[in-house]
């Protein structure tokens, strides 16, 4: 009786760290997809954002268009009212000509005059369109991958959040979600890991190459 409740207990013992194993890989497997899922919708609010600026450099583009063209339309009714005053005074060629010159003068110079407000409303109105696209934030994993190159010691998790939200508070950063995007750029190659005891440090990759043959040795060493 006694060896069969030995190995009753084996069994149990086993499946019992088994089933733990498992957990511990699907609590990993939830927290990599939360993190690929905050990335996603951080490029995807950079491209709303993007959006609008696009659209309202449009309806900026075409409001100056369609008052360049109000204008030009306008101007030619100005010379009109000069031709009236020959009219009055027929024995005098010479100075009815010389007015119309002068008339025409001065409509060519309004029209340019009126056209020159209207060139820099444009312009102003593109600049100031253009002018939001300095305000995009850069994502997380971007963030993360600068930091891991700027640095020349392995890093951890823990240190890279911290650093992080020092830089960014805005940025609401998270100890898991940090590690989950560093685990994320290691199964890309954009990384590398090592272990030193129970931690786990993280460097970026210096090449293509080594950064490939990284999870190779470490499926040999499993």
């Amino acid at each position: 009786m006694s060896e069969i409740q030995a190995q009753a207990t084996g069994l149990t013992s086993q499946y019992i760290a088994q089933v733990t194993g498992d957990l511990e890989r699907n609590v990993k497997e939830q927290e990599r997809i939360g993190a690929e899922i905050e990335a996603l919708q951080e490029q995807l609010g950079a491209l709303q954002h993007d959006h609008s600026v696009l659209v309202s450099m449009r309806e900026a583009l075409g409001g100056a268009n369609a008052a360049g063209e109000a204008d030009t339309t306008a101007a030619p009714t100005v010379p009109r009212q000069a031709t009236a005053e020959p009219l009055q005074s027929k024995p005098k060629k010479a100075a009815a000509t010389s007015a119309k010159a002068t008339a025409s003068k001065k409509s060519a110079a309004k029209a340019s005059s009126a056209k020159a407000p209207s060139a820099k409303a444009s312009s102003a109105k593109a600049s100031s369109a253009k002018a939001p696209k300095t305000d995009t934030k850069p994502t997380l994993v971007n963030l993360i991958r600068g930091h891991l190159e700027q640095q020349s010691e392995p890093r951890s998790a823990t240190e890279v959040s911290a650093a992080l939200t020092q830089a960014h508070p805005d940025r609401g950063v998270k100890t898991t979600v940090v590690r989950t995007t560093l685990e994320g750029l290691v199964a890309k190659s954009q990384a590398q890991r090592t272990k030193q005891g129970s931690s786990v440090f993280y460097t970026a990759t210096a090449a293509s190459e080594p950064a490939a043959a990284e999870p190779q040795q470490e499926a040999v060493a499993g």
